[in-house]
């Protein structure tokens, strides 16, 4: 397969214009979003949806999220991530497989309908996790693009998937809530230096390979500038594959707790990674558990169910 977007194979940066959409529909009237909400995330390339999960629905996630952290015993291998010094749990992966309650989430109309409207495909996750960034101890997420990592070390081949991050406590600007650079998400850094052996082990912790050299970074911050998308708990943020962004430790004393999955277009299944000897393992980057979401509308089924 021939490779649209090289990374970590020179030795400078490579960075090119996409050479894929980022909305796969047409808007029309009985579109998931408004018009301006549509032109919004395909000009941004993420869009922050306040207050879309009500107080009863949330207490539902967050005591199901404080279960997930207090079985560790209980969790799939590998699939709980802590910090590098302390010891908190900084990611659960497999959210969706392990919780009955966070695969009800996932495919949610608000979540998965609007992730196969703007894919315009049916959608399957290929990756789900709870990300909790603990008061005082919580440690950063480095400036990435997704896609870099997804498409190097899982080889996913094109620009066809999203994340969306469903607040479960309140993003505030002082408890380390994620930073986007709106607009970058129309170029691609290729990164450099090769993936090393079992990479995901140490970038799952602290990310160092794919990321961005300072020059690249701050080339797109010139040209597109940053924006911290803030706000209640039960808000939605929805962002392109390749948005640049990234957020900084935590020294408050609120935590800050998200839910988190990738929907991948049907039509982009994992091939063989573009730069990593072998994929990632089926927790971070999905090839087996790829069923289509059967999407369920809000008040069809509670999240409880």
């Amino acid at each position: 397969m021939h490779d649209l977007y090289p990374t970590r194979k020179g030795t400078e940066p490579d960075v090119r214009d996409r050479q894929d959409p980022v909305i796969y529909s047409r808007w029309s009237e009985d579109a998931p979003l408004t018009q301006e909400e549509y032109r919004s995330y395909e000009d941004k390339g993420f869009l922050f949806l306040p207050g879309l999960f009500k107080a009863d629905e949330l207490q539902i996630l967050l005591d199901e999220s404080k279960r997930l952290r207090t079985s560790k015993d209980a969790l799939e291998d590998e699939t709980l991530i802590t910090e590098p010094n302390s010891g908190d749990v900084r990611s659960i992966f497999a959210l969706h497989r392990q919780s009955a309650i966070m695969h009800r989430l996932a495919s949610d109309e608000r979540l998965a309908g609007l992730a196969r409207f703007l894919l315009g495909d049916d959608v399957y996750i290929h990756q789900s996790r709870l990300n909790f960034k603990p008061g005082f101890r919580g440690k950063e997420f480095y400036w990435h693009s997704d896609f870099e990592t997804w498409h190097a070390e899982d080889g996913m081949p094109r620009m066809r998937a999203l994340s969306m991050s469903l607040l479960l406590t309140d993003n505030e600007p002082h408890n380390g809530p994620l930073m986007l650079m709106p607009g970058s998400h129309k170029r691609f850094v290729g990164t450099v230096g090769e993936t090393p052996e079992d990479n995901y082990k140490s970038s799952l912790k602290v990310q160092e390979t794919g990321t961005p050299d300072d020059e690249s970074l701050t080339r797109l911050y010139d040209d597109f500038g940053l924006e911290t998308p803030t706000g209640p708990a039960g808000s939605l943020l929805i962002f392109d594959c390749n948005t640049m962004h990234g957020s900084a430790s935590n020294i408050s004393p609120m935590a800050r707790s998200n839910a988190f999955f990738v929907f991948n277009a049907v039509s982009n299944k994992l091939v063989a990674p573009f730069s990593a000897g072998t994929p990632r393992p089926e927790f971070v980057g999905a090839r087996k558990h790829v069923d289509t979401v059967e999407v369920i509308e809000r008040n069809a089924k509670p999240l409880a169910a």
